[in-house]
């Protein structure tokens, strides 16, 4: 049996990183057994629909690499792959209507007013609407007769209050529940569009798809498709129920959270790769310790079977983390490319961004941080003289305005600015005054920077700014000193 796995989102929005997962997965878990990903739209809720959506998802899912061997622009003979241009052919009516045969399911007219009269129940915070299964007793001519008249209906799914139905997830294994605490759930609402859940089940198995990949929240409906498998006589899918993914206070991650989708981490600037690799470790781990991995990598070690059950916590802190480490390992130009526009942002002065570009490198962690580390080139900040004094370099003020004083003619008569000419001159003075580097370095350092961390050496910043520059900020350095 080849696997056939299919991503199905609703087109509503930004891709949650939670459906980011979902889609990942089920790519994985084709791709691990050389099988088929599928994209299937599912529009049928009309209300929630936004503009613009299903591009969204088309340029995701490109862009993380997770391409569908099928779709709506990829024919590959089950389509169509939008549920309302699948709803055109008539096919979940027509699939209703054998159900009604069945007696699986019925014609219901009840008005607005009637279903605001019956009880209700409270599930998962939620108030939920207990059917009573009303119009399952109409005569057959009555149900003509409204029909006729062209009295407004739905058609529900008709779950007998006795008994039990018992499904099976791949990581919850075999789950059992009480029919009489199933409802009685509408599958043709009355604008004719089927409901999210019944369009599922008919799209699923007219599709062969063999694998359905999806939050946990689903486990409660789960019976539910189950027993319209069974009514329908058909084969029920492998189901796997991934775990919830919290926020670092173990709340469910919310759109407020700042980082719940992948456009909000792109324009966070974290690296596409990075963002596949974190998400795929979402509620999965390999059999080593090993974190990094590319798409290809992944394909290679994904196995469905080591999901956890527990609820994942996304950790920026972490996510942080492994972007940096994509972040050194990428190629310069590439880096180079995407860093740009933040040092530009930045840096108006005719510096050679491609050498800070490369100072900064291995020391951030998102594309963002890159102001805080080069900002000093654009302007030298106010800093306190204190900052001159150093513990490990044995520096105070009196010695590093004597360093500034002494270095400041040699460096108005260096004529090789290069990092290498400074290094070497500063080398040599360092031998004349028999002291150790950083006695020398450090003050330099802060008076051409005035910060306490920066992304390079002295000589390497001293390069970046020229000779006129440099010379006017240790001038300011030594200044500052005098009146301390």
């Amino acid at each position: 049996m080849k696997i056939r796995t299919r991503y199905a989102p609703s087109p509503t929005g930004k891709m949650h990183v939670g459906n980011l997962r979902s889609a990942l997965y089920e790519f994985l878990i084709a791709k691990h057994e050389n099988g088929d990903f599928m994209l299937r739209i599912e529009d049928t809720d009309q209300e929630r629909y936004v503009e613009g959506a299903t591009q969204l998802i088309y340029r995701t899912l490109e862009k993380t690499g997770l391409i569908p061997d099928e779709g709506p622009d990829k024919d590959g003979g089950y389509g169509p792959y939008v549920q309302s241009e699948r709803m055109r052919t008539g096919i979940y009516m027509k699939y209703a209507k054998e159900l009604i045969e069945k007696g699986e399911a019925y014609y219901c007219f009840c008005d607005k007013e009637r279903l605001a009269s019956l009880k209700t129940e409270v599930v998962d915070g939620k108030e939920i609407m207990i059917y009573d299964k009303h119009c399952l007793s109409l005569t057959k001519e009555e149900v003509e007769a409204n029909l006729a008249q062209g009295k407004p209906y739905v058609i529900r799914q008709n779950i007998p209050n006795e008994g039990k139905t018992t499904f099976h997830d791949e990581l919850y294994g075999d789950i059992t529940v009480d029919n009489d605490q199933l409802d009685d759930m509408i599958l043709i609402k009355s604008d004719g569009y089927p409901t999210y859940n019944f369009a599922n089940v008919v799209d699923d198995h007219t599709m062969n798809i063999t694998h359905v990949v999806r939050g946990n929240e689903y486990l409660s409906s789960s019976p539910k498709y189950v027993r319209l498998y069974e009514a329908f006589g058909w084969q029920v899918p492998v189901y796997i129920h991934l775990p919830l993914i919290t926020d670092e206070n173990h709340k469910k991650l919310s759109k407020r959270s700042g980082h719940a989708s992948f456009e909000d981490l792109l324009e966070q600037g974290f690296v596409t790769e990075a963002i596949v690799n974190y998400v795929a470790l979402l509620g999965w781990s390999p059999e080593d310790n090993r974190e990094i991995f590319s798409l290809e990598e992944l394909i290679q070690e994904f196995d469905y079977h080591r999901i956890s059950k527990s609820p994942a916590v996304f950790d920026i802190v972490k996510l942080r983390w492994m972007n940096g480490e994509y972040l050194k390992a990428m190629d310069f130009d590439t880096f180079y490319s995407m860093a740009e526009p933040y040092l530009k942002a930045v840096i108006t002065k005719p510096y050679d961004l491609k050498k800070i570009a490369a100072m900064v490198k291995t020391r951030i962690e998102v594309f963002p941080d890159i102001a805080s580390h080069v900002d000093f080139f654009e302007e030298l900040p106010e800093y306190d003289p204190d900052m001159y004094t150093h513990k490990k370099m044995k520096t105070d003020k009196a010695s590093s305005l004597e360093v500034l004083k002494e270095v400041l003619p040699i460096l108005e008569a260096q004529e090789d600015y290069s990092n290498d000419g400074l290094y070497q001159r500063l080398l040599q003075y360092v031998e004349e005054k028999g002291c150790k580097n950083g006695y020398v370095m450090w003050p330099i350092r802060t008076a051409v920077s005035g910060k306490q961390m920066t992304p390079a050496g002295a000589t390497e910043i001293l390069e970046i700014l020229g000779k006129e520059e440099s010379l006017q900020r240790i001038r300011k350095g030594i200044a500052l000193l005098e009146n301390a």
